[in-house]
């Protein structure tokens, strides 16, 4: 029997209200706006990879042959491989023996533990002082070299000395692979980083010190920050439409700050420090002076008033380091040098383009203009570009502060090379000048792809065949570092002067007795303490027009027991009168007229280290010749003194 059929039953879907439809369609009409990214053909991305693989090889490749060049030119120069242990460590000069000689004191130390503890509560070094060394001179690559040194079982295959420089050959590689690829993601091509390594060695005189200094704490910290340069560029150009971004970068420069205020032992000095007003910080540090006194900035504000002539001093430290070449407005050999090698031009021109579209963009916005959220290469507005403006902002500062004292050109050259070189290997640089020149006789595109490969070709072949020999000149030439006064000198004390002897003299010959003998001495050459900048002082008194007795009792305060005077310096001939050690000590004790009005004091006595040498009373009732050669004159210090005729 067959079942009736009911009518046909309709499915109704319950409504929802209105504004949800509206949502909803509105939603699904948004997601459908979105473009599906299409997958890109095979052989476009086999072209993506080569020229990653090959600008990544380059990289490499550039900062390798760098560390390289610099290990044989150093060879080359000292004859490194062929001099005793003590020869050796005579090349490290002033500040730079002081680093290596905590670097050999953590290698002879039981246990990296007790290495670190001497380190922090060292008295063995400066007479009458106990000093927290790894704080007080930023010993933490010395720290870490000697923990690889021993945990890689390195000291079964190379000598300390070799592993200490080989590391820092090393870090230089890295730094110029990181300036190659800074300019590499500005510019899109491989091409601006071969340019900007070729600009850093062959202004090397004005780009790094690291032929003249190994140790120094530039040579270690400026690669992390031209790594940190290369992030952050990356960082920057990825979140191109994301202005906000620039601000986590403010707050990231902060908490490094705090983060190495707390690892360098509380140092006040980075909380105070002027470099926070490149972080947008300066009210910070403003307030934070008020709240966390710190004598080192107050020689600091000293310095800049006296360097700018807001004020005058007699001071021997303060005069003394306005005497530094280090500390002065940069020299025309400066400009010259750079200008000879294409650099400056090419820098200018690239600043001056980039600054004026910067420019544009705020005066664009100032209007009301919305920016556009894709920048092509034909709408020629590099100005817009967060990484483009980040480092124009911060060439302007380093630059600014390069030409009040040169010390900070080492910061800022690298800079100069990679914005150069990204410049004109960056079609949209070109693109920008053509828009404004509203160039029509040739396509603006093409023009500007054409001189973005041209303009670095040409640069990269003249500098190729007129730097390339004389950088080849120099690994062929074999230098001789010659300075057997030194060795006798140091020889002596190691075989003839008590352990427990205390020498006195310059600071930068103390630092070199330090490393090679181990001795205590009374002053250092460092400038970041109060104390040690008063022994230098008085030290060097021994320079001065004062008398016998006067310079026994400040040496005798300080429990020294042999004196050093350098024949260099009794009898300089400096090429800037009113520079040499003498006259400054003069001035500052008033023996001779600085500024007009002065009252000249009369000093009965001649310059002590002329007089010492002429063995006669009082004289030698204070000081016994004991050694002496052309350069040295040692002489112990009486503890008894008889005062004959």
């Amino acid at each position: 029997m067959a079942e009736e059929e009911g009518p046909p039953v309709e499915l109704r879907q319950r409504k929802k209200p209105k504004s949800s439809e509206n949502k909803e369609s509105a939603k699904e009409e948004k997601i459908s706006d979105i473009p599906i990214p299409e997958r890109a053909p095979k052989h476009v991305l086999f072209q993506r990879f080569a020229k990653i693989f090959i600008g990544c090889l380059a990289a490499v490749t550039s900062g390798m042959m760098y560390a390289l060049y610099l290990s044989a030119y150093h060879e080359r120069k000292f004859w490194f491989s062929n001099r005793q242990e003590l020869e050796r460590e005579i090349t490290f000069q002033g500040d730079s023996a002081i680093y290596y000689s905590y670097y050999k004191d953590m290698l002879k130390a039981p246990s990296f533990e007790r290495g670190v503890y001497e380190l922090t509560h060292n008295n063995k070094t400066v007479s009458l002082k106990t000093i927290n060394a790894v704080q007080q001179m930023s010993l933490y690559p010395e720290l870490i070299a000697s923990i690889l040194y021993q945990a890689t079982g390195s000291n079964e295959i190379i000598e300390p000395v070799y592993f200490y420089i080989g590391i820092v050959f090393g870090l230089q590689g890295i730094y110029v692979t990181a300036l190659f690829v800074t300019s590499w993601l500005m510019s899109g091509t491989w091409l601006a980083g071969m340019l900007t390594v070729a600009w850093f060695v062959i202004n090397r005189v004005d780009t790094t010190r690291i032929e003249y200094s190994i140790p120094l704490r530039e040579n270690w910290a400026l690669p992390y920050f031209a790594c940190q340069i290369a992030a952050l560029t990356g960082y920057l150009k990825s979140n191109l439409n994301t202005y906000g971004e620039v601000y986590e970068v403010y707050k990231i420069y902060i908490f490094s700050l705090f983060l190495g205020y707390l690892l360098q032992f509380e140092n006040p000095a980075l909380l105070v420090s002027p470099l926070l007003s490149l972080v947008a910080a300066l009210m910070l540090a403003k307030c934070l002076q008020m709240f966390v006194p710190h004598k080192e900035n107050g020689h600091m504000l000293k310095f800049l008033e006296v360097k700018f002539g807001l004020n005058m001093t007699k001071n021997f430290t303060m005069n003394w380091l306005l005497c530094q070449e280090s500390l002065q407005a940069p020299s025309q050999d400066f400009f010259l040098r750079l200008t000879q090698s294409s650099l400056l031009p090419f820098y200018i021109l690239v600043l001056i383009i980039c600054f004026l579209s910067m420019l544009q963009v705020i005066f664009r916005r100032i209007n009301g203009k919305s920016l556009k959220e894709t920048v092509t290469l034909e709408d020629g507005r590099i100005g817009e570009r967060p990484e483009i403006i980040y480092h124009v902002i911060h060439t302007i500062l380093l630059g600014s502060l390069a030409m009040v004292i040169e010390g900070l050109k080492y910061i800022w050259i690298p800079y100069v090379c990679m914005l150069a070189a990204f410049g004109v290997c960056s079609p949209e640089l070109w693109m920008t000048l053509f828009k404004w020149l509203r160039l029509r006789t040739v396509h603006p595109i093409l023009l500007a792809l054409i001189l973005s490969m041209a303009v670095p070709t040409i640069i990269g072949l003249s500098l190729w065949k007129e730097f390339f020999p004389r950088l080849m000149t120099e690994l062929m030439e074999l230098q001789e570092f010659y300075d057997p006064d030194t060795v006798e000198l140091m020889t002596w004390i190691k075989r003839q002067a008590p352990v427990a002897a205390v020498f006195a003299g310059s600071p930068q010959l103390m630092g070199a007795i330090k490393l090679c003998t181990g001795w205590m001495v009374t002053s250092l050459p460092l400038y970041n303490d109060d104390d040690l900048l008063k022994r230098n002082e008085n030290i060097y008194q021994i320079y001065s027009k004062r008398s016998a007795e006067d310079i026994y009792k400040i040496l005798t305060s300080y429990k020294a027991n042999y004196l050093i005077v350098e024949d260099a310096i009794c009898n300089e001939v400096g090429p800037m009168r009113g520079c040499r050690v003498k006259d400054l000590l003069d001035i500052a004790n008033g023996h001779m007229v600085c500024e007009e009005g002065d009252k000249l004091t009369y000093s009965k006595y001649g310059r002590f280290c002329h007089e010492v040498k002429i063995n006669y009373s009082p004289y030698v009732n204070y000081f016994t010749r004991v050694y002496w050669n052309r350069s040295y004159f040692v002489y112990k210090i009486n503890t008894v003194i008889s005062f004959q005729s």
